[in-house]
């Protein structure tokens, strides 16, 4: 008898917009046990697209996933003119995560997820609507993301560039975006014209600013960073990763070598979960997240 794939078996929460969150828990026998860890995907992603790394992390604790709203399983709220924001999607994050009612939780942003994570961390230093978390975030992981506006790839990889100063009009920032988006989708999709409503929407995402100037200094050293980024990402270049090292000093960057939670070296792309055996990426995972802060390890209580 041939093998069926089964649907997965999801939840979902209601937002107070009226839209719809899906999620699901791996390794939900170790709740209680060891602390969870969020998977939180980039734009357009799905919940499924974590399967290699999210089955094996399954195998040793809790892991959530979840699906963005309007995206795989989630629904957008039924107004028709919703903007949506890095800080509507990281509210959204907030809510579930208030909703399951955990006290201490480890969190993985990838691309578009890790600027989610960066925003979730910085609700409660929010300039006009300050949100303290209801729970401690005591290892974040932040793997092919930025922390401000990405630029022209074509300078120079390892240096740190800003982005352009002054006041830019949307035109300006669509230009910014577009190159980075483009490079998500091959050239097939891109000419078809029965996407380009899609890649104008997705587009329209991208243009909520980072501006995140001023609030990683606010961050407590009490939350354990580490960054991965592989110097043939094509979507978010390798300098991305080194200005977050910048602006968080006590961040650390995955290491080189053989041995458990190093990495061989840093020729890997964008998804750099889907590079080498997925064995080496569950090590520097559980290797990460079994780092004390302070000389004591991080009690695993919900």
């Amino acid at each position: 008898m041939s093998y069926v794939p089964t649907t997965p078996v999801h939840s979902t929460i209601d937002l107070p917009d009226g839209a719809k969150l899906a999620y699901e828990i791996l390794g939900s026998q170790y709740l209680g046990v060891h602390q969870p860890l969020v998977l939180i995907g980039g734009m357009s992603s799905r919940r499924s697209d974590w399967e290699r790394l999210s089955t094996s992390l399954a195998d040793v604790r809790p892991v959530l996933l979840f699906d963005h709203r309007g995206m795989g399983d989630s629904h957008l709220s039924p107004g028709e003119d919703e903007t949506i924001t890095i800080e509507l999607m990281a509210r959204d994050l907030l809510r579930l995560l208030e909703h399951l009612q955990w006290r201490n939780l480890s969190i993985c942003g990838f691309s578009m997820g890790g600027v989610i994570a960066q925003q979730l961390l910085f609700l409660p230093y929010h300039r006009t609507d300050p949100t303290p978390l209801s729970f401690r975030v005591t290892h974040t992981i932040l793997a092919g993301t930025l922390c401000s506006v990405l630029i022209d790839k074509r300078f120079g990889l390892p240096v740190v560039k800003k982005a352009p100063t002054g006041h830019l009009t949307i035109e300006q920032k669509r230009e910014i975006a577009r190159p980075t988006l483009v490079a998500t989708f091959d050239p097939a999709w891109m000419a078809d014209p029965a996407n380009s409503e899609r890649f104008d929407r997705l587009l329209g995402r991208m243009l909520d600013r980072i501006d995140f100037d001023g609030y990683h200094e606010k961050l407590s050293q009490d939350i354990n960073f580490l960054v991965i980024h592989g110097e043939a990402d094509e979507v978010v270049p390798y300098y991305c990763g080194l200005e977050i090292l910048q602006r968080i000093p006590w961040a650390r960057e995955v290491e080189i070598g053989d041995a458990p939670g190093q990495v061989k070296n840093y020729a890997f792309g964008h998804h750099w979960h889907e590079y080498f055996d997925i064995k080496v990426w569950h090590d520097v995972v559980e290797g990460f997240l079994g780092e004390p802060k302070n000389g004591s390890r991080t009690a695993a209580h919900l």
